[in-house]
């Protein structure tokens, strides 16, 4: 007896697009709630510089981060170049963020 799934290729590839979908779904909801808890952290960090008059923009910090993220992203078989861009799309945000805390 054959296997249902093995005789169509189109169920089994329909099958596989399911799992990997809902894989990429559940990851999407662990992103989402980890840069949730990121900026709650940056959000503390940009009243306490607030707070003591400290700039927005830590461009030694951000330069340590961006390096560091594009290792890990080497590590890990990402584009680092990919991983700098998110980096700095997140850092301007936050800098955004720490600025309304100044006004």
């Amino acid at each position: 007896m054959t296997d249902s799934k093995s005789a169509d290729p189109v169920a089994a590839a329909a099958e596989l697009l399911k799992h990997h979908r809902e894989s990429i779904d559940r990851l999407d909801a662990i992103l989402v709630f980890t840069l949730a808890e990121r900026f709650k952290h940056t959000q503390s960090v940009g009243v306490l510089k607030a707070e003591h008059g400290l700039p927005p923009s830590d461009p030694a910090r951000e330069e340590n981060q961006i390096a560091r993220l594009e290792s890990l992203a080497k590590e890990a078989d990402l584009d680092p170049s990919f991983a700098r861009n998110f980096l700095n799309f997140i850092i301007q945000e936050v800098i955004q963020h720490h600025r309304k805390h100044q006004s």
